[in-house]
């Protein structure tokens, strides 16, 4: 059976260039061939998100790059953290996926017990509360945060690689994690390698995310609009473009 043809845009959560490239690629790797895959990154916004600061600064340009798309049939947000993931779904009626939740609900299906390794450990919470989110955390093993910023990811891909293997031998042998997510975006690339090393699934959130989306667009489902994700109230919005303004939204 030929599977339909489908876009999916892509949008990078931070402004860094050589992560786009970097998404891209492995998204790319994992797409159907008959899936047309455009990555972009917000035209305003932090270089890399690492704290609720940053996270709350890159949304308004997250949102940007759906409301002013016509063309995509499904949206990913390319950050482990998911920023603006409930508002993205509140203003498009196409499905919307966020990588944490989509590498998290693989994970859930591969291993009994899984463990996030992620970037600085000021992040601890912000996982947490993600894993929080998606209804999961009796399925967490632990969040493991490194010395890693998201930029490490990119600049030293072979120093990530051993922080990434340290850490996840200690969540599997010290936490009873069955499998592992890579918590960042910047990780994608790398989780051969690291299974090769483990000996257990290593889940590319990126990967993971581009099949959840060709999933909702072959089965041709869309964001319920009954009420939680109905689009936003009429109102007056300063300060932004008018094409924030709820009116111009588009389904």
């Amino acid at each position: 059976m030929d599977l339909p043809t489908c876009r999916i845009k892509i949008i990078n959560g931070n402004t860094c260039g050589p992560m786009t490239v970097n998404i891209n690629a492995s998204a790319q790797g994992a797409k159907f061939p008959q899936t047309e895959i455009v990555t972009v990154q917000p035209q305003t916004g932090p270089e890399s998100i690492e704290s609720f600061y940053d996270e709350y600064l890159a949304i308004p340009g997250i949102l940007e790059q759906i409301i002013l798309d016509t063309e995509s049939d499904a949206f990913i947000l390319a950050c482990w953290g998911d920023p603006g993931i409930e508002a993205a779904r509140e203003i498009t009626a196409r499905p919307v996926v966020g990588i944490a939740e989509a590498s998290l609900y693989v994970a859930n299906m591969l291993a009994a017990k899984w463990s996030v390794v992620t970037t600085l450990h000021r992040v601890r919470d912000m996982v947490e509360k993600t894993v929080h989110k998606t209804g999961l955390t009796a399925r967490c093993a632990s969040v493991r945060t490194t010395t890693l910023s998201v930029l490490d990811t990119e600049q030293d891909r072979a120093a990530t690689l051993d922080v990434l293997t340290e850490a996840s031998l200690l969540a599997i042998h010290t936490d009873g994690a069955e499998a592992i997510c890579l918590g960042c975006a910047g990780m994608s690339g790398l989780e051969q390698q690291l299974e090769d090393r483990l000996g257990v699934p290593v889940i590319d959130a990126i990967a993971a995310a581009v099949k959840m989306a060709e999933s909702l667009v072959s089965l041709r489902k869309t964001t319920s609009k009954q009420l939680t994700y109905r689009l936003p109230e009429l109102k007056t919005i300063q300060g932004y473009g008018a094409h924030f303004q709820a009116e111009k939204f588009r389904s």
